[in-house]
């Protein structure tokens, strides 16, 4: 569950299936109302909106049951971060103020914890409207009008302003004219007894902070982002005949708004380098490919760097195998690469291509997608991953699971959860692709539901594609079927404090290097002379 990108987990769970025959496992971390949330969403995705209604129904049922149980687990003993110093001292009433404060503050919070998965920190946006937002189209599709009303406008009560359901609620309106007077179907008593007891809260909450003297901050718990991966949108006139009802635009669930302006198109900074496809043409968002980023001799020097200095496992803490067992995974650092060649085992002029290709990728990215501050290196690593004999046939896994590279990615919740163990602090990715002689092993984009294909790239010599590390980007690679496939992955940020350590230190062997040729060139040695 906190681990959904695991293989070698999920293998060891197809392998207890296997051993114990029919075996039905159980999830004892699940949370039963969100289980019945992410079913209905699946109906729901399915178009089975009789069913899609009874799951979420029940998940909002099983909210406010547990709804009930927090608040009540609340009431016990507390701990208050702010006052936890040895100056601290409060009389009678003070501490059972600061007592009453923490319990209210505590079950102010069960909003997030139930809309959180087992094994998760971030709470899914939005969650307890989205509940109604999807059963007032589903009760719409079933010929509920009242219902779909009443579930329009409780969905109303946390965002009034809404256009998309406010222009529903008003058809739907027109659907009951003459039958039902709108004005009495009123939304949920529930979720307006819930969010007057929120509102509530958070008044008290602020007036205590003031009085008391410690930090509050209400958090956004209805961020408007998220929202169905659909959007119904409805006629701009309720006179449209009942059976048109609210269009379909397919869309994909809009995305968090970084904290940057989105920009792409800059100039490539090298005339040999050719545009192929921006983010329009692939399907998605800050992605681009472009070919001839290096030259096929290139290729084959860096190939041979490579088969010098690569090692079993490297980059993937001695794994051979980290995300299939039906290849083999071999990796090599630029400062590896500059260690092997300073010591003569690999030539030194091919192991300073690896450090000089990675920097014009950077550069090549920082300017393409125009940002406006400086785009370090996180990490680097040459990597070939190949397809293992007697290993292939029937073969239904992949070389790379989907994933995306700054967040953790949580198909089931349409989701990607920025927080540890994912790397939250790159920016930016970039794929080098060296060779195309092998089967398989195309890169992939997809959306959040890591099914749906939005892009295939095959790779080969000087290709390169490059993309923004978060949710809106998922990927993985198909599985080598035959043969080998090498890249220079690289990943960036734009905080220099996530600077990748090895790469500062390659910048100094480089230095070096370059000193010593001056010196060398100075002095009108021949370095074949002190041989």
């Amino acid at each position: 569950m906190a681990n959904p990108e695991h293989m070698e987990i999920q293998q060891d769970i197809e392998n207890y299936k296997t051993t114990a025959g029919k075996v039905s496992l159980i999830d004892l971390e699940a949370k039963p109302h969100m289980e019945d949330y992410s079913a209905g969403v699946r109906h729901y995705d399915k178009e089975e909106y009789g069913l899609a209604i009874t799951f979420l129904e029940r998940a909002l049922e099983g909210y406010y049951a547990e709804d009930e149980d927090c608040q009540i687990m609340c009431e016990g003993p507390q701990r208050f971060e702010e006052h936890e110093y040895l100056e601290y001292k409060a009389g009678l009433y003070e501490a059972i103020a600061d007592h009453y404060m923490q319990v209210l503050a505590c079950k102010h919070d069960c909003i997030r914890e139930l809309a959180t998965r087992s094994g998760r920190i971030s709470p899914i946006e939005n969650f307890l409207p989205l509940h109604y937002d999807y059963l007032q189209f589903a009760y719409y599709r079933v010929g509920d009008y009242v219902k779909a009303l009443e579930c329009a406008r409780s969905y109303l009560l946390f965002h009034p302003d809404d256009e998309d359901v406010l222009e529903n609620a008003a058809y739907y309106e027109g659907l009951l004219e003459g039958t039902v007077d709108p004005a009495t179907i009123k939304p949920r008593k529930e979720a307006k007894a819930l969010l007057r007891r929120h509102k509530l809260e958070s008044h008290l909450l602020r007036v205590a902070a003031v009085g008391l003297g410690f930090t509050y901050t209400e958090p956004n718990y209805w961020k408007r982002y998220g929202a169905r991966q659909d959007e119904h949108s409805v006629p701009s006139s309720i006179s449209s005949e009942p059976e048109d009802g609210p269009r379909l635009s397919l869309t994909k669930k809009p995305t968090p708004k970084p904290d940057r302006e989105l920009k792409e198109g800059g100039p490539l900074l090298y005339s040999d380098v050719k545009f192929v496809y921006n983010s329009q043409q692939l399907n998605g968002t800050q992605r681009v490919l472009l070919d001839n980023v290096i030259s096929e001799e290139q290729c084959r020097e860096l190939h041979r760097v490579a088969s010098g200095i690569m090692l079993a496992g490297d980059g993937y803490r001695g794994k051979t195998s980290p995300h299939t067992p039906n290849e083999r995974f071999e990796g090599a650092t630029v400062l590896k690469a500059l260690k092997y060649g300073y010591e003569g085992r690999v030539p030194l002029k091919s192991a300073r291509l690896f450090y000089d290709i990675s920097e014009k990728a950077r550069r090549i990215v920082e300017s393409y997608f125009m940002l406006n501050s400086t785009l370090y290196f996180s990490y680097t690593h040459l990597v070939c991953r190949t397809a293992l004999s007697g290993q292939q046939e029937r073969r239904n896994d992949l070389s790379h699971p989907i994933h995306a590279d700054n967040c953790l990615l949580d198909p089931e919740a349409n989701e990607c959860w920025k927080e540890p163990p994912a790397y939250t602090f790159r920016d930016y990715s970039a794929l080098l692709y060296m060779n195309a002689d092998f089967e398989g092993g195309e890169f992939i984009f997809t959306e959040m539901d890591a099914k749906t294909v939005t892009a295939s790239i095959k790779p080969k010599c000087g290709r390169m594609v490059s993309f923004s590390s978060g949710g809106e980007n998922p990927h993985g690679v198909k599985a080598v079927t035959k043969g080998q496939r090498c890249a220079v992955a690289l990943w960036f940020t734009l905080d220099p404090l996530y600077r990748e350590l090895e790469r500062i230190q390659a910048d100094e062997v480089i230095a070096m290097l370059d000193q010593e040729h001056v010196g060398r060139s100075e002095m009108n040695i021949n370095p074949k002379d002190e041989l």
